[in-house]
């Protein structure tokens, strides 16, 4: 079969019955994209119509949180709805084995090993897509997906293999959705109409990720615009991801399948294009900052609930939570999060947290070792607090590497570190920061 349709039916049970009425899931998921980074964001430039709908018709959290700024971490937190640390599933990659060429890792069968260990941690948390299987759902894995198979996890379908021994690192032939074809999630919405059941995508395209390689009819729209080509690039970048969310709900539209689909949004972590190369900005993409945390969260089906717009801090567990309560399940009880559409939960919320880690983890069985940062969100406040047998470097001209303490309501870069002027929020929000996890 042609590698742009590569697509895998694994059905490994049957099917429950599921309840009556149970709605269609889609969960969009982006890869990169700083919260600044939408229209119905502010973004004075770069154009999202297509998401924008989404947050004026749905119920858009502004101020979202992922549990940590790195992919794999965050995707699996999203997954399992529990914190990295909960899972030991803290970073991209295993420990490198003394004596292995990094560069040929995926070659050796020792790091394979490790790595084939790491994603078998996966396979003793509770995981959304198979506590929806089981409840009757067809599932559909497309795009970044870093744990070896998906059938394992609960999908019925899917475009990734996973095997690490061929290139499956992260995605491998699923990374082809949004950015080369849409037809899989096409055919897969035409074969649970036909059975008649509910379905879940898990909507997760390398986009607007790198490579940013935009089709040029989107880069002249931005070139010019800004001083870098390489900002122009990313930019671009994010419109062509909109692009496809408008193909994917077209899809549902055409096949009367919209009505009954609840669509979620989050990104997996944020990026800073760095002007003067094709890099990210050391402040973003796996760093303690909002502008790599934080993240537009959105929960749209139409006149299923009111159109918001609400700006108590959430986290992304709190959309694996959501999602399973939407199709009439309970939670697991190790789970943390709260039901996003329950208003009361929403405004008990309480604090938000996270952690930061290495890209490659230095121990499997200690998260601990590999932690970087944790941070606590609470109201108004952000308490940072760094690991110091692990931060080494400032991550940016003028910012430490001791505690950070920002009111982010009114300083959302956190331009301010006011942890000497205000020693007791450091205080306070510590004693909150180590009732949650003190390493």
């Amino acid at each position: 079969m042609n590698s742009l349709l590569a697509f895998a039916l694994a059905l490994t049970a049957p099917l429950a019955d599921p309840r009556p009425g149970a709605p269609n899931i889609v969960l969009i998921i982006s890869d990169d994209q700083a919260f600044t980074d939408y229209g119905f964001m502010g973004h004075p430039t770069i154009q999202t119509p297509n998401l924008d709908k989404l947050a004026q018709k749905g119920r858009l959290f502004n101020k979202g949180y992922v549990p940590s700024s790195l992919c794999s971490p965050s995707l699996s937190a999203l997954v399992t709805g529990r914190y990295p640390h909960q899972t030991r599933l803290t970073a991209n990659e295993p420990p490198l084995p003394a004596g292995v060429d990094k560069a040929k890792r995926y070659q050796n069968p020792r790091f394979l090993a490790e790595v084939a260990r790491m994603q078998g941690l996966l396979q003793s948390q509770p995981r959304l897509p198979a506590l929806l299987k089981d409840a009757g759902y067809m599932t559909l894995e497309t795009g970044k997906w870093w744990m070896g198979d998906p059938k394992l996890s609960g999908f019925t379908h899917g475009m990734t293999h996973g095997d690490p021994a061929r290139g499956g690192r992260h995605g491998d032939a699923g990374l082809e959705i949004g950015r080369a074809t849409m037809e899989p999630v096409g055919r897969f919405l035409d074969e649970a109409k036909t059975a008649g059941k509910p379905f879940f995508v898990w909507y997760a395209p390398m986009l607007p990720h790198q490579p940013h390689n935009p089709p040029e009819r989107l880069l002249a729209k931005y070139r010019g615009k800004n001083p870098s080509i390489h900002v122009a690039k990313y930019w671009a970048m994010c419109e062509w991801f909109d692009e496809t969310i408008g193909t994917l709900r077209d899809q549902l539209e055409k096949r009367g399948l919209a009505d009954n689909t609840l669509i979620a949004y989050v990104t997996d972590n944020g990026w800073i294009q760095d002007p003067q190369k094709a890099q990210y900005r050391l402040d973003s993409k796996q760093s303690q900052y909002d502008t790599g945390l934080r993240t537009p969260i959105i929960l749209h089906q139409p006149n299923k609930f009111a159109a918001a717009t609400i700006s108590t801090p959430v986290s992304s567990l709190d959309l694996t939570t959501t999602l399973l309560r939407v199709a009439g399940l309970t939670p697991p009880s190790t789970l943390p999060g709260i039901n996003l559409l329950d208003d009361q939960a929403v405004k008990n919320r309480g604090p938000v947290f996270g952690e930061c880690f290495l890209h490659d983890s230095a121990d499997l069985d200690r998260p601990a070792a590999s932690l970087t940062y944790r941070y606590v969100v609470d109201g108004d406040w952000k308490l940072v607090v760094p690991n110091p047998a692990t931060v080494k470097a400032e991550k940016k001209p003028g910012r430490g590497t001791g505690r950070e303490l920002y009111r982010v309501a009114t300083d959302p870069l956190e331009e301010r570190n006011l942890a000497a002027s205000h020693p007791e929020e450091v205080r306070r929000l510590e004693e909150k920061l180590d009732a949650w996890w003190k390493p």
